[in-house]
């Protein structure tokens, strides 16, 4: 994945994080329970942090130049994908099997950031 991918990507991300809050707190208070709210609110978290997290990685690419920075941001992406996304389907619909694939997205977004932190530790300065 190129940064200019990344960047769009992360852009999107961010986009869809910031119309999912406003939907969770305008839209769902009185539509779910609170608990599933703050289910969704942690689904919107993560997302956003990500999604700044693409932005970020796409930016030291040109510092460090790393192929670990690209994958870590589609790793990130994909984070995003299933941790977000099986939390918001569990806040949506109950479905409580979901909160099974969660963790894999968590895996993904930890995998990220050490990608990221192995990738500086790497560059020649």
């Amino acid at each position: 994945m190129t940064d200019r991918q990344l960047v769009v990507l992360a852009a999107l991300t961010l986009l869809v994080g910031v119309g999912a809050g406003a939907f969770g707190a305008h839209g769902l208070k009185r539509v779910i329970s609170p608990e599933l709210i703050d289910v969704w609110q942690t689904a919107v978290l993560y997302q956003l942090v990500h999604g700044l997290g693409m932005l970020a990685v796409a930016a030291l690419s040109a510092r460090f130049g790393s192929g670990l920075l690209s994958n870590a941001g589609a790793l990130m992406f994909a984070g995003v994908v299933i941790f977000s996304g099986s939390l918001y389907v569990l806040a949506l619909t109950g479905t409580k099997w979901l909160g099974a694939i969660t963790p894999i997205g968590g895996l993904a977004f930890i995998v990220a950031w050490a990608m990221v932190a192995l990738a500086a530790y790497r560059s020649v300065q």
